[in-house]
């Protein structure tokens, strides 16, 4: 359990520093409303992770960047706002933490939520943490 513990904590961390990296190539300035969004399974037997940078860029490594950056804006960077797409899901009990860390509009974001499994984070954060 400790290691996969720690491969998860390695995998954020080349995450974390990859995310600068990339923006220090392409010699434009850091957005102000970017955020290292995660995702793990109960007691981090897995997790995955994408950078979110608002406005998306052509090349966006999130795969509904748009749609999530449009709904953090609605909820104006209150991730317990987001908008979600409502819809009915199975009560099984299978755990997922969902985090997010960074700026949103020049405002520091630490929101970590745990969801009774990813049919009910999917409703209540919607294209967000859709990666």
């Amino acid at each position: 359990m400790r290691l996969r513990a720690a491969l998860a904590a390695a995998a954020l961390l080349a995450l974390t520093v990859a995310v600068p990296a990339a923006a220090a190539e392409s010699q434009d300035p850091v957005p102000d409303r970017g955020l290292l969004l995660t995702v793990s399974g109960g007691e981090n037997t897995w997790i995955r992770g994408v950078a979110l940078f608002c406005p998306p860029a052509p090349d966006a490594h999130h795969p509904h960047a748009a749609a999530a950056c449009a709904a953090i804006g609605r909820a104006e960077g209150d991730l317990d706002a987001l908008p979600g797409s409502p819809r009915l899901c199975i009560e099984e009990y299978d755990p997922v933490t969902a985090t997010a860390t960074g700026n949103w509009d020049g405002r520091p974001v630490s929101w970590r939520r745990t969801f009774p499994n990813a049919c009910v984070m999917d409703a209540v954060t919607g294209p967000v943490f859709r990666f």
